[in-house]
């Protein structure tokens, strides 16, 4: 699960109302109303505190049975209304229900990872600030991919191998499309990092910097510690990602890729709205899908800024959402973002495509 209260921003400054003020950057950093726009140094407080608020709540429902496979039926649909969409869901339902219904007639439906899910977290590190103070030096865990030298070693420097920086703000962090410079303080911060680490892959990343961006943050080539997260758009993704995929093979490195269809197709509507349309993200991860197949790779992930909740942010989907649309129920402050009708489509889209090659 990720999420952030920061943002990064084109500009440091905006037009509203006919005044420039200063950007809205997240809201651990200033506030959205116009008279909220300086900094505050005490919201990076709040906004610790509503991140611990919500990973307390998640644990608490987790610890409920909220993830438990054998009652896929209170899994509620919320807003959905699509006969078509509701079925596809039912027969998944059904195929669950019946696969667990034959384990427990063999009696194999005894173990603990039917009924909980383990929860990871992550966001963008953007704000250092923040992320240094949550950093801290601690004993590489039991099932580290790194050696722990025994308790007794009497070397000092092999003792000093078995700990390193770890950021406590989340288990896996990225690196974002416009923080990424070789040189800059975002690299030289996540290159310190035993965290899981991702990095956004834009249009204006040559390959050759790929390639050198991994040998900076990774140059142990660790396998699976770095997730590359691809965002290119729906017109660009063509000529760019089998180059990438090529490069990334033949340096060495064993990453894990991911696909962000949302931040590479985002468009201002003739109201003045941020939005995305549903069939730019739809032919962005087709396009993944199956260019990493004819590249014998394997797509790890999808990176997608969605909400439970009915909103009318994006447009297009089964319910034909439209321009005029988006302002009926639009409330996000940044980004615009999938409703649950529309997240499910993209998950039936996943899961078809691995049906249809062969995948479980």
């Amino acid at each position: 699960m990720a999420g952030q209260f920061a943002k990064p921003r084109s500009s440091p400054t905006e037009l509203v109302d006919g005044k420039q003020i200063p950007s809205f950057r997240g809201d651990n950093i200033n506030g959205f109303d116009p008279s909220e726009r300086t900094p505050d140094p005490s919201r990076l407080v709040s906004a610790y505190f509503h991140s611990a608020a919500t990973l307390n709540y998640i644990r608490a429902q987790l610890a409920s049975g909220i993830a438990d496979l054998h009652s896929p039926l209170d899994w509620n649909l919320g807003h959905v209304q699509s006969a078509a969409i509701k079925a596809q869901y039912q027969r998944i339902v059904t195929s669950i229900t019946d696969s667990l219904r034959f384990m427990q007639t063999v009696g194999a439906d005894t173990a603990g990872q039917l009924q909980t899910v383990d929860l990871y977290t992550s966001h963008e590190g953007l704000l250092l600030e923040y992320e240094q103070s949550l950093t801290r030096r601690l004993r590489h865990p039991p099932e580290s991919r790194i050696a722990v030298p025994h308790e007794d070693s009497a070397d000092r420097s092999a003792a000093e191998d078995a700990s390193g920086w770890y950021n406590t703000s989340a288990h896996f962090l990225w690196i974002g499309d416009r923080t990424r410079q070789l040189a800059g303080a975002h690299v030289e911060y996540f290159r310190g990092l035993e965290n899981p680490i991702g990095i956004k892959v834009g249009p204006s990343m040559e390959a050759g910097e790929l390639v050198q961006l991994l040998d900076v943050v990774n140059p142990r080539k660790e396998v699976g510690k770095v997730t590359l997260i691809t965002r290119y758009g729906e017109k660009k993704i063509e000529g760019l990602l089998g180059a990438h995929i090529c490069a990334v093979r033949d340096s060495g490195h064993v990453v894990v890729w991911q696909c962000d269809p949302m931040h590479g197709n985002t468009t201002s509507s003739p109201s003045g709205h941020k939005t995305r349309h549903f069939s730019s993200i739809h032919a962005e991860l087709s396009a993944t899908l199956r260019i990493h197949a004819a590249h014998a790779s394997f797509l790890g992930g999808v990176h997608l800024e969605l909400t439970g909740d009915a909103v009318t942010e994006c447009v297009g989907g089964a319910e034909g959402l439209t321009d005029a649309d988006l302002p009926t129920n639009y409330t996000s402050f940044c980004d615009p973002r999938l409703n649950e009708k529309q997240a499910l489509e993209l998950a039936f889209l996943i899961a078809g495509h691995y049906r249809a090659d062969g995948g479980d």
